[in-house]
């Protein structure tokens, strides 16, 4: 089933099997701005020191809402994907993060979201206008990442939305085929790890759907793949859906986005579910040799679209980003 049809109507009966893979643009000077709190220190990947949640957590100590800033410090001391999805070029952001990642000494985590009819449902519209638009774009980036240590996602629902036939059948041969030198022109970048998008467990119940669509996209020269981005399926879940798929593709690693799954998916709801936490924190320390690790590829606090009062796709939303620091164990 697919995350985005065409009207919430349908969405709302589809229920978790979307994956809502929206994120922001970042520009340059954001990434480059002020330090964040106190950022973990104990993680491999870079802290964006500049995120929205560590400049809400001045404006708050400014209003003297010093106990919600305190909280919000869960969400801006972890590392989180940047989404450079709305920039034309997104080699600006990619060189400003990886040098401050590559200053550190740490590997700086993004998602490349703009491939040609991205969005059957248009809630987070946009991409590439065509194929050689894609191709252009998906250079500028893998130029940017030069020598430095990175982990790309790579294009969240593309195979997904093939398997589930949201996309449109005329378009799957072009999306595989750029999917598939999306992943080799990326991985000309000696140190960029690479992991092509497989959705989530209530999303494509049947793992083995996903085998041979993923093959003719470059799986195999991929150092894996994704799952749960921007979705709510708990670890146990999303872990042994995994290790399903990875079986099948002949023991291909796999990483899981935590960033928002700590008390797992509300039923019936996947677009800003109300009462949900942050998840695991960003770790190589997984516990299991399969998962090369958990990442908070969604950017918590981010909209998933304009539902349960919140703004449009990718948009920051101070509130709801409270409300997962506020249940999170951690």
């Amino acid at each position: 089933m697919s995350r985005l049809i065409h009207t919430f109507a349908t969405l709302a009966l589809l229920g978790l099997a979307a994956g809502c893979s929206s994120g922001s643009g970042v520009d340059e000077a954001s990434v480059a701005g002020a330090a964040s709190t106190s950022p973990d220190t104990s993680t491999p990947f870079w802290v964006d020191p500049a995120s929205n949640a560590a400049e809400q957590i001045q404006i708050w100590r400014r209003e003297g809402r010093t106990k919600d800033a305190e909280l919000l410090a869960k969400i801006a001391d972890e590392p989180a994907a940047l989404w450079p999805a709305g920039e034309i070029d997104p080699g600006p952001v990619v060189r400003a993060a990886t040098a401050s990642a590559t200053s550190e000494g740490r590997t700086a985590l993004f998602v490349a979201y703009d491939i040609p009819h991205r969005d059957c449902g248009q809630h987070s519209a946009g991409g590439a206008a065509d194929a050689d638009a894609y191709r252009a774009w998906i250079g500028k980036f893998a130029e940017a990442l030069g020598d430095s240590k990175a982990l790309v996602v790579l294009e969240p629902d593309a195979v997904s939305h093939i398997v589930d036939g949201c996309t449109p059948a005329e378009y799957h041969d072009e999306r595989e085929q750029l999917l598939s030198e999306a992943v080799v022109r990326l991985k000309q970048q000696p140190n960029t790890k690479v992991y092509l998008d497989a959705g989530n467990p209530s999303w494509i119940r049947e793992p083995w759907k996903l085998v041979e669509p993923l093959k003719r996209a470059g799986i195999e020269k991929a150092d894996g793949f994704s799952l749960n981005v921007s979705n709510f399926q708990t670890n146990e879940r999303t872990r042994k859906y995994g290790l399903q798929l990875s079986g099948d593709l002949g023991g291909k690693h796999f990483v899981i986005d935590t960033s928002r799954n700590g008390k797992g998916p509300l039923p019936g709801a996947w677009c800003n579910p109300p009462g949900r936490a942050l998840g695991t924190r960003p770790t190589t320390d997984t516990g299991e040799p399969a998962v090369d690790a958990y990442l908070w590829i969604k950017r918590p606090g981010e909209s998933d679209g304009t539902c349960e009062g919140g703004p449009d796709a990718g948009q920051w939303w101070p509130e709801y980003a409270l409300e997962l620091a506020r249940n999170s164990k951690a």
